[in-house]
């Protein structure tokens, strides 16, 4: 390291795989153009990061959760206080490691850490991974001009669209050079379309409900499903043509191999599935969480509107219409060839080395600390 770049980086977020993978992706990105470089993890006891991160081999810190209420509660109350300790304890963290930068991707913990790093005037960096951006956000984007996004609807002053940090094997993924062995590895014909169902890691009682009674409709018209139905959800696949393989896991360790294998998926539309299928050129159905604040359906509007993936009412998910829409879909090579070329149209493989460069340029312009 000749001191182009810093060497000391704090990443600030948590709570959730959206905000805990892409700041991974960071993470490793960063130490492969360092091997040396000090990545420190802020994050909460509560959320995935106080196991993911210490697995990945980095070092990870904690700050207490400051819930931030929408409506009067005995939280908004205690928020005061509570936002002072998390301060503080980010504070502590940035000191200790001395950061150069700090790299909020929202949730909980990067508040506190935006302030803190305010406070002692080290440089932000900021990745939103939603196309609705988080309070979080919106406050740290108040303090910095280093603002990247996901999507091109996301409105945060300033920002730039670099798309979504994304793991190695994703980004390197080869779909065609790859195809016959992942389908092996699955246990799935080389000669039938093969459709991925999944609603992440946690599962979707709606498309688990509608493909489970839909098995033997598939297999009869010749379709493969890989289904992964999200851990203890997993159900026996019985009915149709038994040659036809219906696969059911609770959850896919190799995600990578399972895009491979497909030719389309049915799935939510979070935004590191958004992000992962637009890069890898995998035609979509979407169909977003009926609840919350809408991002789900703004997250997939890009790909949509690309033609690269189809949005559908959760409501409208049944038997009928797998029968009627998902089954004539598979057995179209030719329209899932263009909704191939058109989803990899609008998707990101390199977001990760990106970021990285955004962190250099906040950490020259800030006056290259340390």
């Amino acid at each position: 390291m000749t001191g182009s770049r810093p060497t000391r980086v704090l990443l600030a977020g948590g709570g959730t795989a959206g905000h805990v993978s892409p700041l991974l992706a960071l993470a490793d990105c960063l130490r492969r153009r360092d091997p040396d470089v000090d990545v420190v993890a802020l994050g909460t006891v509560e959320g995935l990061e106080s196991r993911l991160v210490p697995e990945r081999g980095y070092e990870f810190r904690t700050v207490p959760k400051v819930p931030l209420p929408r409506k009067p509660t005995g939280d908004l109350v205690r928020l005061p206080v509570n936002l002072r300790r998390a301060v503080a304890a980010a504070q502590q963290a940035i000191e200790e490691m001395d950061a150069q930068v700090v790299v909020g991707f929202g949730g909980y913990v990067s508040t506190p850490a935006y302030l803190a790093a305010r406070r002692l005037g080290v440089p932000i960096v900021i990745h939103e991974q939603n196309a609705r951006a988080g309070i979080a956000n919106k406050v740290g984007a108040r303090f910095t001009d280093h603002v990247a996004m996901t999507f091109p609807e996301t409105r945060l002053p300033g920002g730039r669209v670099i798309g979504m940090p994304l793991r190695p094997e994703i980004i390197a993924l080869d779909r065609p050079a790859m195809r016959v062995g992942a389908r092996a590895y699955f246990g799935l014909r080389e000669d039938l379309p093969v459709l991925l169902v999944t609603g992440g890691s946690l599962g979707a009682k709606r498309l688990n409900d509608a493909f489970a009674a839909s098995v033997a409709t598939l297999r009869d018209a010749g379709v493969q499903v890989l289904h992964a139905t999200g851990a203890g959800k997993d159900f026996v696949a019985v009915g149709g043509d038994e040659s036809v393989p219906y696969v059911v896991l609770p959850y896919v360790e190799r995600m990578d191999l399972a895009y491979a294998a497909a030719d389309a998926v049915v799935c939510r539309a979070g935004a590191n599935t958004v992000c992962e299928l637009t890069a890898v050129g995998l035609p979509a159905v979407y169909v977003p969480l009926p609840i919350g604040n809408g991002e789900q359906r703004l997250n997939a509007s890009g790909a949509v509107a690309a033609g690269g993936g189809l949005l559908v009412e959760d409501a409208d998910v049944d038997p009928g219409w797998v029968a009627a829409e998902i089954v004539p879909l598979l057995r179209d090579a030719q329209r899932l060839d263009a909704m191939s070329r058109a989803a990899a149209s609008v998707g990101h493989r390199h977001a990760d080395e990106t970021l990285a460069d955004i962190v250099t340029a906040a950490w020259v312009e800030g006056g290259s600390r340390g």
